[in-house]
This record gives structure tokens, C-alpha cells and sequence, in this order.
């Protein structure tokens, strides 16, 4: 896939992105040595040092990245981090973009090329910006830790943190990519789809960031048309049970070794939880009777009735149990 940076005119200069062997050397061992502190603080627990150390938007919202460093603290104890080359992103508008795209590294006649990347960031103020990623090797398997940082004087300081599993189910991005071209090629197109969903997810350290690998999945991505997977803004309806429920999101998440296949819909209430298992039972049973391919892809399936406040109700069956 050609990727094209459609900015209007008189904004393509606004957008600059430097790579670790474009930037100066000071400048690069000022990110590295940033990651690092900030990544001794993540393995501490230290979330006071680190709201500290944030941008002040950041700072005022300090409870995901309090949450994520508590989920994660136990399970990356004592691990090894080596770090990634990092990069230079620059917004030089006058205000902040709805659309900041940054290409960094060498493009080909085809798009990315091996070392390159691009990263879409939507209403992002003016000013100078790195995403800074660590590879860890942890007792529970690998990680990969990011810190998007923003420098304000002389000091890089906090403005995002991502902790990711490098692998889902025991296996990494390239498995889930090679697993959906053999789905696809037997015309399992549902099971292709959502492999192709977990690959990306797993290919990248950060959800707005694109590869060359992550570029050759949208394009075998391109002729799977699926007009019956539902999305919030396009539910899908499925009778089961004698009902009809209006699912909203289909997608993998994976479970230690285990990838489960969860489904959410639309319901009036889950305080009524007895009522509330049934409909899930009959979504999941549903739902795999329609489409029989998800028993080859997924150890189990997982429902969630959610009301219109967003609360949800879940149930989980393993797939051998669905009958």
C-alpha cells in the first residue's frame, strides 16, 4: 500500500518526523535515558514520580496510566527492557491538527520500507514529540512498554504510556497473520478478519502507529468484505433462542494461552444477572450456529450484554461446550 500524506496546502511542512539516525546524538541519548527513568519508575510502581514528571493535561487525568502501572507491576518485576531506536515527531502549525501525520524514515516506489514508520496523531497541539518503545522480556512473557513523551524546556516529560503483550495466546503477530492468509485462502473469511485484527494489534507498540507489516495486512484485508460484522455504528441483528439481539462489537482477546472470541450486544438492563446468562447463552450458541467457522479459531466465546448506561453482564463458554 502507497501511503499519501492528503494534507492541505501550505501544511506538509507543519509535519516532520526524524528517526534515531536522522536526530542528533544528544537529542537521541536524552530519549533513551528519558524511557529508561520512566520505565524504572513503571517497574517501582512509582506513579506519584511519575505524574509528576507529566504534561499537565496528563497529569490532571493521572488514573488510566495509575491503573496500568498496578495491572502491570507484578508481572514486570525484575524484567530486562532493551530499548527501541526512537522517534522525533515535530508539529509546527500555528494550532493543533485534527489529522497530524507523520512519515518517518525512507519511503519506496511501494510505501514503507523495513525501518520505517508513520504515525497518524489526531488534535495534536504544536510542539515537539518522541514515542519512545522498550522491549521487555518479562517471567510471564514479552512486553512492549511505549512512552510517548513531549518536551517542554529542557526536559521530556510524560504525555502517554502503553503496556502491550507482544503476544496473545502464545503467539506473536506474524502467527496471527500467517493463521488469517490460511483462513482467507479456505474461505473462512470471518476467522481471516479477526486474525488479521489481532496480527496488527500485536505488529505495533502503539495503536496509532503503522508498519510495512502492519501496511501488507490492510492490503490482504482490502477483498474481505464483510457487511454482517457488527460495529457500534452498524449493529448487526441475530435471532437465537427465539429472540432477536442486536450485537454491536465482534473481536479476539486472548486469555493467557487461550484466545476467546467476544461478542457484545444491546440490552435493557443487566441487573436481572439470571436473565442476563441466559441471553448470553443464546447469543453465544447463536452466534457459533450461524457461523460454525469460529469453532476452528477460538477456544471459547465470551458475551456481554451492555445497557444504554454501558454497564455489561459476561459470560464465558469454551467452544467444546457449545453445542
Amino acid at each position: 500500500m502507497v501511503l499519501m500524506a492528503l494534507l492541505p496546502a501550505g501544511t506538509a511542512a507543519a509535519q516532520s518526523c526524524a528517526t534515531a539516525s536522522d536526530m542528533e546524538d544528544a537529542t537521541r541519548v536524552a530519549l533513551v535515558s528519558t524511557a529508561q527513568r520512566y520505565f524504572d519508575m513503571t517497574l517501582r510502581g512509582d506513579s506519584f514520580a511519575l505524574k509528576q514528571n507529566a504534561i499537565a493535561s496528563v497529569a490532571a487525568d493521572f488514573s488510566g496510566i495509575e491503573t496500568a502501572i498496578r495491572d502491570h507491576q507484578a508481572i514486570l518485576a525484575g524484567a530486562q527492557a532493551v530499548p527501541r531506536p526512537p522517534f522525533l515527531l515535530k508539529q509546527d502549525s500555528a494550532q493543533p491538527l485534527e489529522r497530524a501525520e507523520f512519515l518517518c524514515g525512507v519511503f519506496g516506489k511501494s510505501g514503507q520500507t523495513a525501518n520505517s514508520a508513520v504515525f497518524v496523531i489526531p488534535n495534536l497541539p504544536p510542539g515537539k514529540y518522541a514515542v519512545d518503545t522498550l522491549d521487555v522480556n518479562a517471567a510471564k512473557g514479552t512486553y512492549t512498554v511505549s512512552f510517548v513523551l513531549q518536551q517542554q524546556g529542557a526536559n521530556w516529560k510524560l504525555g502517554g504510556l502503553y503496556i502491550k503483550e507482544a503476544q496473545a495466546g502464545g503467539h506473536d503477530g506474524n502467527w496471527y497473520a500467517d493463521r488469517a492468509a490460511q483462513f482467507k485462502a479456505k474461505g473462512q473469511l470471518h476467522n481471516a478478519w479477526l486474525y488479521y485484527l489481532e496480527a496488527r494489534d500485536l505488529l505495533v507498540p502503539v495503536p496509532f502507529m503503522s508498519t510495512q507489516a502492519t501496511d501488507k495486512l490492510y492490503d490482504e484485508m482490502q477483498n474481505v468484505n464483510l457487511p454482517d460484522l457488527p460495529t457500534k455504528s452498524s449493529p448487526v441483528d441475530l435471532t437465537a433462542g427465539g429472540k432477536s439481539y442486536r450485537l454491536t462489537s465482534i473481536f479476539p482477546q486472548a486469555v493467557e494461552q487461550y484466545l476467546d472470541l467476544v461478542v457484545k450486544y444491546q440490552t435493557g438492563s443487566v441487573a436481572d444477572t439470571k436473565q442476563t446468562f441466559q441471553d448470553n447463552i443464546a447469543v453465544i450458541k447463536g452466534l457459533v450456529a450461524k457461523y460454525p467457522e469460529y469453532r476452528d479459531a477460538f477456544d471459547g466465546v465470551v458475551a456481554r450484554g451492555v445497557d444504554a448506561s454501558g454497564n455489561d453482564y459476561g459470560s464465558l463458554l469454551p467452544m467444546k461446550e457449545i453445542k
